[in-house]
């Protein structure tokens, strides 16, 4: 699940906090007084405030946790749907704990970056939120980094190559992210959301083409990505403002935003791996140097230099999605 970051400001006025909190990449401002207007002249925020977007003490309530009597209350509140900041006296994980069994909109109160990443990954879950309360610049940029790059992390699997045949002229898709990617890095596409090959950035240049670090050339149109909570799209769907998951050979995953996302004709191969358990991967991927796919210690590895028995990174899952979203039922993809 993507976390929210969400920065407390006890003063409009003081521009290094909210200029640090707008620049962190925030979800929202929590403002004390009326002032969303103030801080909205500054760039365009969302705002937790008794004059906000959200609420404060309506869609956003703070419980401050002194008892057992007020845990009660913040699990009464999140069955009614409401957002919970959660406040403890000495900065416990205990009562957050007990909140994530009984519900998903529990937001975590905290004073530094430190505890923020304690926060968001409480129970491997974590809380869906931080309320960062700060008035250090560098806390503030620090928590950014840690929440705005919390992703989701997978177990990957090494798969070995079993078939690399030669298609005709299809549809691929080339997709061009805001966030530059380093070697050991790319996204997870496939022919089935239940297989998929950690497809790698192109972060290599070569004496014909410069390095895209920005950039997965993902695969043909029919194709799966990857992308935060557990959701899956078509690549034929991706487009400007999308979010997708960038991941690591280690499985650990980081939200990045589609730029443009390109559709051209191009010649392709079809690529087909197994893990040792017998899971089978496919996809199809242009035929071109500059796309690889990612070997266990990271190492791209151009698709036209494949063969049969090298190993490579795969995700591997039940199968069935209905509109992008994980169900239980029973499919045979071929």
């Amino acid at each position: 699940m993507t976390k929210e970051l969400i920065i407390h400001v006890k003063d409009a006025n003081n521009k290094k906090v909210v200029t640090a909190a707008l620049e962190s990449g925030v979800f929202a401002l929590l403002l004390d007084k009326p002032e969303s207007k103030k801080v909205k002249q500054l760039a365009k925020v969302k705002t937790i405030a008794p004059d906000g977007d959200y609420k404060l003490g309506d869609e956003f309530i703070i419980v401050e946790i002194k008892g057992k009597e007020d845990e009660e209350r913040a699990a009464q509140l999140l069955k009614q749907g409401k957002n919970v900041i959660v406040k403890t006296t000495d900065w416990t994980i205990i009562p957050l704990e007990n909140l994530l069994a009984q519900g998903d909109n529990v937001y975590a109160w905290v004073r530094n970056a430190e505890e923020a990443k304690t926060a968001i990954t409480i129970l491997e879950k974590g809380v869906k939120g931080v309320v960062l309360d700060t008035e250090d610049v560098n806390e503030i940029k620090a928590a950014g980094e840690t929440v705005n790059l919390a992703g989701e992390n997978v177990k990957l699997e090494i798969a070995k190559i079993k078939k690399v045949k030669p298609l005709g002229m299809c549809d691929r898709v080339c997709i061009d992210t805001c966030s530059n990617m380093t070697r050991g890095e790319g996204a997870l596409v496939g022919n089935s959301s239940a297989g998929m090959f950690l497809v790698h950035a192109e972060t290599e240049s070569n004496p014909y083409v410069a390095a895209r670090p920005f950039r997965v050339n993902a695969g043909a149109v029919h194709m799966y990505v990857r992308l935060p909570n557990g959701r899956t799209k078509y690549l034929s769907e991706i487009e400007s403002g999308d979010e997708i998951l960038i991941y690591n050979y280690k499985g650990e995953g980081r939200v990045a935003y589609v730029g443009r996302a390109k559709v051209e004709r191009r010649p392709m191969l079809l690529i087909e791996a197994e893990t040792k358990d017998g899971k089978k991967v496919a996809g199809i991927l242009q035929n071109a140097e500059t796309i690889r796919l990612t070997a266990p210690d990271g190492t791209p590895i151009s698709v036209v230099d494949l063969k049969e028995g090298d190993e490579v990174l795969v995700y591997t899952e039940e199968p069935g999605r209905h509109f992008g979203m994980k169900v239980r039922e029973t499919i045979v993809e071929k």
